[in-house]
């Protein structure tokens, strides 16, 4: 990201005093305060006037951000140096802005066309899908049932199935290049976000992380098990239900 890159080489306390610079508050503070002259007489009741003003919702007091902003490198430029960086900030930012606005236009649209398709809320129902990963799965699924015939066919196109290649009397199992790229980062996307909602994701993937898996191969195990259940819910036009899946199921209430 270009402001970033700026403000690393210029500013580096407003690229560190909030999680992101292109969050709200971040953008608001960049505003205000877009070079470090500009923040020279910055306190801590001042910082804490501005978070109120801009309805700052995080966590952090306003001390804390403060030592944040103290923390970075301290960048001492010359008065038109100084300027030129503010210039520069102030351009990013109202960029971003109207970036950002476009978005959020175009992730509304995304929501609506969901809640109006007929399969929109069975790929909602998944555990931590939220709107927007359901969507990209229905799309890159889409609404054909003969597309994929079996669950096995899904993960193989979504990549998220090893492939083996023999040679002579010797055969290797890795990673599948070939497959519907977009497909698999929607799978796998969900996959990971699925595990920090649902037992059965997180036992999946800490299993695989056991088995000596990256994080990145471990994703791909886990979508390959959710390719199973998101394959028979789509055949069935039936959203997920907990209570039907077997291995939650097994998992949150073991045999005796």
């Amino acid at each position: 990201m270009r402001l970033r890159g700026l403000l690393e080489d210029a500013w580096p306390g407003a690229a560190e005093i909030f999680a992101r610079v292109d969050s709200p508050i971040g953008l608001d503070f960049l505003e205000r305060y877009p070079s470090p002259r500009s923040a020279r007489a910055l306190g801590e009741a001042r910082l804490a006037s501005f978070l109120v003003r801009h309805h700052y919702c995080g966590r952090r007091t306003a001390g804390e951000l403060l030592a944040r902003l103290r923390a970075a490198p301290l960048v001492t430029e010359p008065a038109i140096v100084d300027e030129a960086t503010a210039d520069a900030v102030h351009a990013l930012v109202a960029c971003l802005r109207a970036i950002l606005a476009r978005l959020a236009d175009i992730e509304g649209a995304i929501r609506a066309a969901l809640a109006a398709h007929p399969d929109g809320a069975l790929f909602r129902s998944f555990p931590r899908a939220g709107e927007i990963s359901a969507a990209m799965l229905l799309a890159e699924i889409g609404v054909d049932r003969e597309r994929f015939p079996t669950a096995d066919a899904l993960a193989a196109q979504a990549g998220a199935a090893p492939v083996t290649r023999a040679s002579g009397k010797s055969s290797v199992v890795g990673f599948r290049w070939a497959c519907d790229h977009r497909l698999r980062q929607a799978l796998t996307g969900f996959a990971d976000n699925s595990r920090h909602a649902s037992p059965w994701a997180d036992d999946v993937y800490r299993r695989a992380r056991q088995r000596g898996a990256d994080h990145p191969h471990a994703i791909r195990i886990l979508a390959k098990a959710w390719s199973r259940v998101v394959w028979r819910c789509w055949q069935d036009r039936l959203p997920y239900d907990p209570a039907r899946h077997g291995g939650l199921s097994r998992l949150v209430h073991p045999a005796a």
